[in-house]
């Protein structure tokens, strides 16, 4: 008995501490954060589940029902086609999670292992490397989005590429700067004595290091890549219709009828900012949680 009291004594706190009070502890020191973690796990579930959650087929068009405005029936109106707003909503976030998750791996992982070679070989790639990256993030995202799409053509694919492709030397130099820090700690010394090649170095010593900051920066990023893609559909050359993409819902007949039927504009309008708000603000969350500054306070 002494020795297992023992053994538990010896375990760090956080591997003893229940998941359920680490969810409470992060909801009481960052109530802010946890509700935005709420809220995308509903966005999640609704995406997820959409089949089920939507009352109606979200393309189907009934013309008995035009720019109905809220009711009972239909809960977030009808827009010019009589189709159900709220279905078109409900199917739109599994459109933007698809988009947002895929394009931010493109961007975190394109731009984790970037930012690895760049800041541990240091020297004249470093430097060639960041020169680079400045070049490309000199171009502004939706242009540089925009031309990457009429290259490629609109479509679901051509926005995930186009959309992750933008985010890359952002989130390379964010990386890069913990990379720089991480690399000048002994542990890595100790690693280079012991005959550890560069490249075990920098993916089993260095990257698990700086998994904090890279996880705060694909939140950050997921964001961004559900509003260039909103952005996108906005200006026809994002996900077509008559699929329901948020950015294309608010677009054409939503602004022709903005007058009439305000909520064919209002509803895309607040899911995208919703949407966009809670990561930010999670990754807010996050990146004061785990940034070893904010320990103090």
């Amino acid at each position: 008995m002494t020795t297992a009291i023992t053994t538990t004594r010896g375990l760090p706190e956080v591997a003893r501490r229940p998941r359920t009070a680490n969810l409470l502890r992060f909801a009481r020191r960052k109530p802010v954060g946890a509700i935005s973690l709420a809220i995308i796990l509903v966005m999640v579930f609704l995406a997820a589940f959409a089949e089920v959650m939507a009352p109606f087929d979200p393309l189907a068009q009934d013309y008995d029902s035009i720019m109905q405005p809220p009711s009972a029936l239909h809960v977030f109106g009808t827009d010019n086609l009589g189709r159900d707003l709220l279905s078109r909503i409900i199917h739109g976030s599994r459109i933007s999670l698809q988009i947002g998750i895929s394009a931010m791996v493109i961007s975190t992982g394109f731009g984790a292992v970037i930012a690895l070679i760049s800041g541990f070989a240091g020297g004249k790639l470093d430097l060639l490397v960041q020169r680079i990256m400045d070049a490309w993030m000199a171009f502004p995202l939706i242009i540089f989005a925009l031309t990457v799409l009429a290259a490629l053509g609109p479509g679901l694919t051509q926005t995930i590429i186009a959309v992750g492709v933008v985010g890359i030397p952002s989130t390379s130099r964010v990386i890069r700067g913990s990379v720089l820090a991480e690399k000048q700690n002994m542990y890595v010394e100790a690693a280079r004595a012991l005959g550890a090649s560069q490249f075990r170095q920098m993916f089993m010593h260095v990257l698990p290091n700086v998994a904090a900051p890279i996880l705060v920066i694909a939140t950050l990023r997921l964001a961004q890549a559900i509003l260039t893609e909103a952005s996108l559909s906005f200006l026809g050359l994002g996900v077509p219709p008559p699929a329901p993409a948020w950015g294309s819902m608010l677009s054409g007949h939503s602004r022709t009828y903005m007058l009439a039927a305000p909520w064919m504009a209002v509803w895309p309008g607040v899911a995208i900012s919703l949407a966009v708000l809670s990561w930010n603000l999670l990754g807010d969350a996050l990146r004061d949680l785990w940034d070893p500054r904010q320990k103090g306070t």
